[in-house]
């Protein structure tokens, strides 16, 4: 294995891409919440929205899980202990400091990333059906479906489990950086242990398949072209950067975190569900409501035609939550 030395600078560079790439996605993720509370108004004046509205709760909880997964990832990042929680905890040890590590495995990789990829797989499920399950039942599914692998992930990163007879290569949740290791200000940096990454691997495969079947549905009921290209271009996304995502945090394993490769690897995991995120909430959010705006502002200036009793004729039935109302 090739190793490179540790550059201060690249240590301050990586951790101000990590927060620059974090405030834009959060950014993304509120104008996301605005546009979902704009359709959410405008539906109680407008007949033609409230079923396309009929998820809103659903893409409301996408949009938070991405954004939660985001200010997770501000915790793994060797400033954070010394910024946010120095003030407040002054002698944290490296293991306290650790501890935060094993948090963000559990919420990242357990909870709120396999969360978004879920209602990801559920909206695009969703656009085919004639009728859409209702937001409780919905929101049920999306939690139900993370429980086992978050309660896999708790066990293997903070119970017994985490003693899995593994090399000590594979199974570390954190290293200590620092010259001097008896130094008390040692840099705590985190990494992706085998286990917690087979466990998501395995979570990938599953949601890969069923993210498959799903997509030829979806691709076999639509015929308009931007509505194909929207959908190949989420496919893409998906069966591109979450395997590539997987193999990353797998490979990273077999670096030590105070080397400059694994930053490589970080940034590089850090961009794949990035990509996922942001790909997601623009195809699965912003795109359908700003059509949906569009489509209702273009028949509000469209005068309505007359029938041959002189009166005006009846507005068509409101489209589904699905491919007839562009919900991706």
């Amino acid at each position: 294995m090739i190793f490179f030395s540790p550059l201060p600078f690249l240590k301050s560079a990586v951790e101000l891409f990590f927060v620059a790439s974090i405030a834009a996605l959060l950014g993304f993720s509120l104008f996301c919440i605005c546009f979902i509370l704009l359709i959410r108004f405008k539906s109680r004046s407008s007949r033609h929205l409230q079923n396309f509205n009929s998820l809103w709760t659903v893409r409301f909880l996408f949009v938070v899980f991405i954004a939660c997964w985001a200010l997770t990832e501000v915790i793994r990042l060797p400033l954070f202990p010394h910024i946010y929680l120095r003030p407040l905890f002054p002698q944290l040890t490296p293991p306290q400091q650790a501890s935060f590590c094993k948090l963000h495995l559990v919420l990242s990789l357990g909870f709120f990333e396999p969360g978004f990829l879920v209602i990801l797989l559920f909206l695009l499920d969703v656009s085919v059906k004639q009728t859409t399950p209702k937001s409780f039942l919905s929101v049920f599914y999306v939690f139900a479906s993370c429980v086992p692998l978050f309660l896999l992930q708790v066990y293997f990163v903070f119970l017994d489990g985490s003693d899995v007879c593994l090399p000590e290569t594979l199974n570390r949740i954190w290293f200590r950086f620092s010259i001097d290791q008896d130094h008390d200000d040692a840099t705590i940096m985190c990494a992706y242990p085998f286990v917690s990454t087979v466990l998501f691997g395995i979570f990938g495969v599953i949601f890969i398949l069923s993210f498959m079947l799903s997509f030829w549905k979806v691709v076999s009921h639509v015929i308009n072209k931007a509505l194909k290209v929207r959908i190949f271009a989420l496919a893409f996304t998906i069966l591109i950067f979450l395997p590539l995502q997987i193999l990353l945090m797998g490979l990273s394993a077999f670096w030590t975190p105070n080397k400059t490769t694994h930053d490589g690897f970080a940034i590089a995991v850090f961009l794949t569900t990035f990509a996922c995120a942001v790909v997601g909430e623009g195809i699965l959010v912003i795109k359908p409501i700003a059509d949906s705006l569009n489509a209702i502002c273009g028949r509000a200036e469209q005068p309505l035609p007359e029938n041959c009793h002189g009166e005006s004729s009846s507005a068509p039935p409101p489209a589904e939550d699905g491919v007839g109302a562009v919900t991706v």
